[in-house]
């Protein structure tokens, strides 16, 4: 029996059908339009949702390697007690989005998780390509493990998270910092992570389903690597697939949907941690596609998957 949606979400995204039919056509390298096109998906999708009013925001300048400037943004309850912290990065294909995007997602985890969080404006590819966005991100861990006792959080309760190119960088945050001797992580959630610089040939029974299609895949990963796309001198820190050693990792829990082209690859990776002794929760969504959550945060698969994720949240 062939893949099909989950009744519920097939029925939520047929709410935007009409608006995915009207993006543009983008070939393969074609940035600017996908920019264009996610701008115009990510404002349907947080249309009329509200922003928690138990949760304030405050931005913060941060220097980077290059001597250039990195938002990042801290989110927090107002009744928040002393403890953990999750670093954020948001996802985008390693070529598009914001931090401001993510406002809505970022404060609905800490509204009900009541941990904070720090999201991260990383510098995006192509006109910013590997190393520049998860060198960023490991200078935002170090400045919230540097800030730590001024934000009231313990050190040793630093975790990390993100979705699709988010996810990959999360993790291929988790072995630099790993690698470094850097500041220590005490969970990596990683939610439908873009891990693998080599997909790109097109799995038949996914291509009815996927939003993010191979074509995407391979313009990001190009657009972040350049010409050692799909190379075997890929470093893990650009794409953590490639990673040869993984003990001494950080806890993982891998979320991921079944009609996703990263459900393979993330499935391999939950695999290559638990078999050096990293303690790892992976769930594989049935019937639901890159990001389903997004699009349907209110049926019940969508429930179970967020509910999930802050309980690993609040377990750091």
């Amino acid at each position: 029996m062939s893949f099909s949606l989950d009744p519920d979400f097939s029925k939520a995204l047929g709410k935007f059908g009409d608006l995915l039919d009207t993006l543009a056509e983008a070939p393969i390298g074609d940035v600017e339009t996908r920019r264009k096109n996610g701008a115009v998906v990510t404002q349907a999708l947080f249309q009329g949702r509200t922003f928690p009013p138990n949760v304030t925001f405050r931005d913060f300048a941060l220097e980077s390697a290059d001597h250039n400037e990195i938002q990042l943004r801290w989110y927090q309850k107002a009744d928040s007690k002393p403890g953990s912290a999750i670093l954020y990065i948001h996802g985008g294909g390693l070529i598009c989005h914001n931090i401001s995007r993510y406002d809505l997602v970022v404060a609905r985890y800490v509204a009900t998780s009541g941990v904070p969080f720090l999201s991260v404006n990383y510098r995006k590819a192509p006109e910013f390509p590997y190393p520049i966005p998860v060198d960023d991100c490991y200078r935002a861990l170090i400045w919230l493990a540097q800030h730590a006792q001024k934000l009231s959080i313990e050190p040793t309760r630093i975790g990390i998270m993100g979705d699709s190119a988010g996810g990959g960088l999360a993790a291929a945050l988790a072995i630099m910092a790993r690698d470094k001797k850097g500041p220590p992580l005490a969970q990596q959630i990683l939610l439908y992570p873009m891990l693998d610089d080599r997909t790109i040939t097109p799995d038949p029974l996914l291509l009815p389903f996927i939003t993010w299609t191979y074509e995407d895949n391979l313009t990001g990963w190009t657009a972040y690597l350049g010409n050692q796309v799909g190379s075997p001198t890929v470093s893990p820190h650009a794409a953590p697939a490639r990673l040869q050693d993984a003990r001494d990792l950080p806890p993982a829990f891998i979320d991921v949907g079944e009609l996703d082209i990263f459900r393979d690859e993330d499935i391999q990776y939950a695999r290559q941690l638990t078999d050096a002794g990293v303690s790892t929760e992976l769930h594989v969504r049935p019937g639901v596609i890159h990001s389903w959550e997004l699009f349907a945060p209110d049926i019940p698969i969508s429930q179970r998957a967020f509910s999930d994720r802050v309980r690993a949240i609040q377990q750091i």
